[in-house]
């Protein structure tokens, strides 16, 4: 007796199809982030309390060494970044709840790159980090920083490349994980160190030579440090200060521009891009 065999036509992968998963992917992102308030919450304690709180009693202390500007005015570009940061961490750690609940290798079994995925991710992780840190833009006058259209601006697309390269940077810690907790503990195990260091909430300026090399050598100090020096261009404050506060980041005495610092900041996003994607390919 004949038996029918059914073909089965696997689409070809063309450059809509991959367009389609990155949008797809991302509109993902950003309905998980509507979602969950309590999430959008707790994102935002953590940085709120280190401008007003911390920022106030650092402030206390530094009255008399920094007069003329509220210490919490210079923590608010760190605090911005502290932000974006975690909150892109965050997202891109959503890897491993769906490698745990399967919906990972659903996506991976589907007739497009690998590489739109992890594309799509970056994107939606920078997106909803940017979205946290429009909270922390709208308190700006509170602590002195003028809402300025081209400074929010400014900082709305520094804070896009920084989340794209943090957001990147978790995809490829998550692209090999098994389980959350160990997700989180690398995660505060590499960022933590790199964001204290970064000058978040300390001066770049007159720091020990061994301190100084270690906030040179960290990438997420050419992040922050444009956020500070926009903001500080928007104030009045007296130039030895400013010499103090705002700095810059110095190259065996050059000072490196704005527009390197943020070239950098996207180069090691594009690497960290190459690799998470490579590690998708290699995924199961």
């Amino acid at each position: 007796m004949a038996t029918d065999v059914v073909s089965v036509r696997v689409p070809l992968r063309t450059a809509g199809h991959d367009l389609r998963a990155v949008k797809v992917v991302l509109h993902r992102e950003m309905l998980r982030f509507v979602n969950d308030r309590t999430r959008m919450l707790s994102m935002l304690v953590q940085p709120v309390l280190w401008l007003f709180v911390m920022g106030t009693g650092f402030g206390s202390l530094a009255q008399g060494a920094i007069p003329g500007i509220d210490y919490r005015t210079f923590m608010y570009p760190g605090m911005i970044a502290m932000t974006v940061i975690m909150t892109a961490m965050f997202s891109a750690g959503s890897i491993v709840w769906d490698r745990e609940f399967g919906f990972l290798r659903e996506m991976l079994v589907a007739p497009v790159s690998r590489g739109a995925i992890v594309v799509g991710k970056c994107l939606g992780g920078a997106l909803v980090a940017v979205g946290q840190g429009v909270v922390i833009l709208a308190l700006a006058g509170l602590v002195g920083v003028p809402y300025d259209p081209l400074l929010m601006l400014t900082l709305l697309a520094e804070m896009f490349l920084a989340a794209f390269t943090i957001t990147a940077f978790g995809v490829t810690l998550a692209a090999r994980m098994k389980n959350m907790q160990t997700f989180f503990g690398l995660m505060q195990m590499a960022v933590m160190p790199m964001m204290f260091l970064s000058g978040a909430m300390f001066p770049l300026a007159g720091l020990p030579s061994w301190l100084h090399v270690l906030t040179t050598v960290n990438p997420l100090t050419y992040a922050v440090d444009p956020m500070r020096q926009a903001v500080f261009a928007r104030l009045d404050v007296p130039a030895q200060v400013d010499a103090v506060l705002n700095p810059g980041v110095r190259w065996f005495g050059w000072q490196v521009p704005v527009p390197v610092e943020l070239g950098l900041v996207a180069l090691i996003g594009a690497a960290l891009l190459g690799v998470a994607v490579a590690q998708f390919r290699r995924s199961d």
